[in-house]
């Protein structure tokens, strides 16, 4: 199997893209949902692994020291009911909105939509569907009605920045957000240690089973789970595992040598896609494995799916 074709499990491009105006979206002079945040003290840690657990082309390792000054940090991602009232505030329309369509997985679809939609041949489980949006996540006829603790999905990159800004926040850098999901622990695999079921138990919201044929769903979860569910790791987050993808807003870059250095580092100054981090709910050892706190991916900004959201940082003011 190719490599691009495993890529595109976890960061299934779009492929064209939009011309348009950047919507105006006044920054907040406060930060919106300050309660749902943790503070964090920063310092040095160890970013990165020199497992071969993952893909070469990731660029997972080496292992390095990096510092990271104190900030911020939603508790969890952000959810289709705070997405809500940003949208209710700026009048905001996703990008996915503008192009009439996302990817969504094939399993969640009616049969009379799947039998119309197209499907991307290398990774035929994603169908490109007209209607699915943030508020429609299936397409036409689904509803977040019952999902409005489940972190948003279908948001783009540029639309994660927009809601950032209206809530007075901004993207996690690479390094912030791997310091966070590690919450404490020194190089182990996942946010909670180095077991991915300690005492059969479930940590995060991933594929069992046989992917993409069989989820058995043990669990808990087929699609998105609440965004406070399972444990938390040891700085109070939830779902650095699983669930959702998460936005940074570094650059992508193969090598660490163009990443910003070993304080703060925000990654190369350009680039063509965007970074991701903690794997979602398609995640399974047998064909992606990015759950694992090192791994990470990318795509272009403008791209979205039903297994994709962000969470947000803030910058401590001295």
């Amino acid at each position: 199997m190719k490599m691009e074709q495993k890529m595109s499990c976890c960061a299934i491009k779009r492929g064209t893209s939009l011309e348009h105006k950047t919507q105006e979206i006044t920054t907040s002079t406060e930060i919106q949902f300050k309660d749902k945040m943790v503070y964090l003290p920063g310092g040095e840690f160890l970013m990165g692994t020199n497992e071969k657990e993952g893909f070469p082309t990731d660029g997972e390792g080496p292992v390095r020291k990096i510092k990271v000054d104190p900030f911020l940090i939603d508790r969890h991602a952000v959810t289709n009911a705070e997405f809500k009232e940003f949208v209710q505030a700026t009048g905001y329309v996703t990008e996915s909105e503008k192009f009439g369509w996302s990817f969504v997985f094939y399993s969640f679809l009616p049969p009379q939509i799947l039998s119309q939609v197209k499907r991307v041949t290398s990774t035929p489980w994603w169908c490109g569907v007209n209607g699915a949006f943030w508020y429609q996540p299936e397409g036409p006829n689904s509803t977040i009605d019952d999902r409005m603790d489940h972190p948003v999905v279908h948001v783009t990159w540029n639309d994660a920045q927009a809601f950032c800004k209206w809530a007075g926040k901004r993207l996690p850098t690479e390094a912030e957000w791997e310091y966070a999901a590690r919450g404490g622990l020194e190089q182990k695999r996942y946010p909670w240690g180095d077991e991915l079921t300690p005492n059969n138990e479930h940590y995060c919201n991933i594929w069992q089973g046989k992917f993409p044929e069989k989820n058995t769903t043990e669990d808990g979860f087929k699609g998105t789970a609440p965004a406070m569910s399972f444990p938390e790791n040891g700085f109070g987050l939830y779902n650095m595992s699983g669930n959702v993808w998460e936005w940074c807003s570094d650059w992508f870059s193969r090598s660490i040598h163009s990443r910003g250095g070993r304080t703060n580092p925000k990654g190369p100054a350009k680039g063509e896609t965007k970074i991701m981090r903690g794997g979602s709910y398609l995640c399974h050892v047998s064909y992606c494995n990015r759950y694992r706190v090192a791994a990470r991916t990318s795509n272009t900004p403008d791209s979205s799916s039903g297994h994709l959201g962000f969470r947000c940082v803030a910058d401590v003011l001295s």
